[in-house]
């Protein structure tokens, strides 16, 4: 068992970089890296990361990886060969899906199922609703579905029968069956990865789970065989997309879990600094180099759901945290379309060539090069980067490509473009909040990112919201998250029983069985764990709906009559409707299982040495910045200099390696002991 004597790294790969920090609990050191991600193989971002912090594998005690491999190929749909064998007459229920279209208006739109016609096969069983059993598995027909999907080359298969979450006997007989000969562990049963009715989500998020585990197989055995021949000995724990964590000896049996693993590890950093410093209720806003993430944190809890669809018929239902992503970051290009309007995104410049400012070769207007012109990021960088890039020839790019269309100067068409990007990334926040009938001004704005900061103060006027939260290192938040989250067990198991047909016994008897079974998966993990608690709830209906909601529960032992007050209340709030006199259907039990890890101390993020006893000595400078039509004579401080404790009025700019912090006019801002900043909005309502 490690007790984390001497150090934690936390690895995360996003779209543009790769971040990484490493925390010694023993001397207080931290060392941090930022490098561009290599997306054509991960591993070597997290060696070449590895190696720019100079991190001594051999005393590390544990690594923990947020990864974007699976979130990458469903999204670009570079899958493995996946074969599926369903229950006679059910082959397209991949394909039929709901009655949904892609686009809002219009009946265009394109749409292609993980699993392509020619590989669906049928065999003969059938179970019913209730589990009972109508029709014996053909076993035979298995074993030539199976030897067929091989003949087809297909590397990895799904077994996903009718009612098999009711009763799962024909799909554990196929599975036996097919490892008979299946050359490989890449086979997934549907009622086994998600126990919920509902063929289409269940087939669907088995099918990706099938697609994408052979990759995700392949690259954590090659990381782990890579750092293992570089000195490291040590356990490597995989961020799942529920915010939580895994072995990597188990991960790739449940790889579907981990889409979404990078914007999940943001919102428990969130999640714990807010903790910590007081702030229970976040709204998190995570603005990188090529989108921006989103999510909701009521008392100090992410919002989890599994009712997320990763894009258009792709609903991947395995608890994730409920993170909403739009297509602009930094790199995102800025363009002007056939109609005459500025457009960002959602193309990114991405780490290569990158932004016209980092000079390697971007030629596209993209929303840091907004920010350069006006004079929100440091032009004197510009000297250091390659490719002989100016200032002017920014500005005469704007001038070109979006100012001549627009009937406007190049600083008043860089102002446009980061007014147009904070009107779409509000859009975003407003979606994670007001449309699950929450108020923004309830809330902080948790601010991070490499970009996250820069545009906080003015998403935060835009919305209402009173506070920014900006912790220590924006810019590495993820990897911070790595090291400060929880192993997390999460099941879900459908019952689909009228309110008042529910017997107490039976709800409980699932809760205590889904407790059992994290308990005991978390008892097999190789690192040292605290306390272990429980988050149970239950996904609810009123008769004749459709949609879900989950009612959270404080303890497992709930009476029908209370479980029916707590969904009114909860509907009400979601939906401000009072349906008090129609029938509610418990639908599904869910119950999420945490192993907590020892707390860490962040406060050495920022070198305590490096603190300036005043905020004269953190000034490092004045510059020039546009605001509303108007030049600005703004200080520039060193984020690292900062005292301790301070207080400072906008307009200032706060710089260091990971991010650049813009307090607007009218804003005031103070620092606390642990690095983090505090923004109270003038004007916020």
């Amino acid at each position: 068992m490690n007790e984390y004597s001497r150090a934690v790294v936390g690895v995360d790969v996003g779209g543009t970089f790769t971040d990484l920090v490493e925390l010694n609990q023993t001397s207080g050191k931290v060392r941090l890296a930022k490098v561009p991600s290599t997306l054509e193989n991960q591993a070597f971002g997290v060696l070449n990361a590895l190696e720019a912090a100079k991190c001594n594998l051999a005393l590390l005690d544990l690594i923990v990886h947020g990864t974007t491999t699976t979130t990458n190929a469903v999204l670009e749909r570079k899958l493995a060969r996946t074969g599926l064998i369903t229950t006679r007459g059910f082959r397209d229920i991949l394909e039929l899906g709901r009655r949904t279209r892609p686009q809002p208006y219009g009946m265009k739109g394109a749409f292609s199922p993980i699993i392509p016609r020619d590989l669906r096969l049928e065999v003969c069983e059938r179970m019913d609703c209730a589990g009972n059993i109508v029709s014996s598995l053909d076993e035979d027909g298995v074993r030539n579905a199976g030897q067929a999907l091989l003949a087809h080359d297909c590397e990895s298969v799904v077994v996903h029968f009718l009612h098999a979450y009711a009763n799962p006997e024909h799909e554990i007989k196929a599975a036996a069956i097919l490892r008979e000969f299946w050359p490989n562990t890449h086979i997934t049963l549907g009622h086994a990865l998600l126990s919920e009715s509902r063929e289409f989500e269940r087939g669907v998020t088995a099918a990706a789970n099938a697609a994408v585990q052979p990759l995700l197989d392949r690259y954590i055995r090659r990381l782990v065989n890579e750092l293992s021949s570089k000195g490291y000995h040590g356990d490597l724990l995989v961020m799942n997309g529920n915010g939580g964590m895994v072995s990597s000896e188990h991960v790739s049996l449940e790889a579907a879990k981990t889409v979404m693993s990078g914007p999940a590890s943001g919102v428990m950093a969130a999640a714990y600094t807010g903790r910590k410093v007081g702030e229970m209720n976040l709204i998190t806003y995570d603005m990188g180099g090529t989108s921006t993430d989103v999510a909701l944190i009521r008392d100090a809890e992410p919002s989890v759901s599994n009712e997320i669809e990763v894009e258009y018929a792709m609903p991947i239902h395995v608890p994730m945290v409920d993170v909403r992503t739009v297509g602009a970051g930094g790199g995102s290009i800025a363009r002007v379309n056939p109609a005459g309007l500025l457009e960002i995104g959602p193309d990114s410049a991405g780490a290569t060539p990158g932004p016209i400012c980092y000079g390697l070769g971007g030629e596209e207007p993209t929303i840091s090069d907004a920010n350069m012109l006006l004079g929100r990021l440091d032009p004197s960088r510009l000297s250091a980067v390659k490719g002989g890039v100016t200032l002017e020839s920014v500005r005469d790019v704007f001038a070109k490509q979006l100012g001549a269309q627009l009937d406007l100067g190049p600083i008043d068409a860089a102002e446009a473009v980061v007014r147009v990007a904070n009107m779409k990334m509000a859009g975003a926040i407003r979606m994670v909040s007001i449309s699950l009938g929450a108020d923004p001004r309830d809330f902080a704005l948790f601010a991070f990112g490499g970009a996250g900061p820069l545009h906080a103060c003015a998403l935060a006027r835009e919305l209402g919201i009173p506070r920014v939260l900006i912790p220590a290192r924006p810019g590495i938040t993820n990897a911070i998250g790595c090291v400060v989250a929880d192993l997390r067990h999460d099941f879900v198991r459908t019952i689909n029983t009228p309110l008042h047909k529910l017997d107490k016994n039976t709800l409980m008897n699932v809760f205590h069985q889904q407790i059992e079974d994290g308990n005991r998966l978390l008892s097999k993990e190789s690192i040292k764990i605290g306390a272990i608690r429980t988050v149970c709830s239950v996904d609810m209906q009123f008769v004749g709906q459709t949609h879900l909601l989950r009612v959270p529960l404080d303890t497992p032992d709930v009476e029908p009559d209370n479980l029916k007050r707590l969904f009114e209340r909860a509907y009400l709030d979601r939906f401000r409707v009072d349906l008090d006199n129609i029938p509610a259907n418990v639908v599904n039990v869910n119950c999420s299982v945490i192993g907590t890890r020892s707390e860490l101390n962040l406060s050495s993020l920022l070198d305590p040495a490096q603190r300036k006893k005043s905020l004269s000595e953190a000034q490092i400078g004045k510059r020039s910045i546009y605001f509303e039509g108007w030049w600005h004579d703004t200080p520039v401080y060193q984020r690292d200099f900062l005292p301790a404790s301070f207080a400072i009025s906008g307009p200032v700019i706060i710089q260091q390696m990971d991010t650049t912090t813009l307090i607007e006019p009218g804003d005031k801002a103070d620092g606390d002991a642990d690095g983090n900043i505090v923004v109270e909005i003038g004007g916020a309502q």
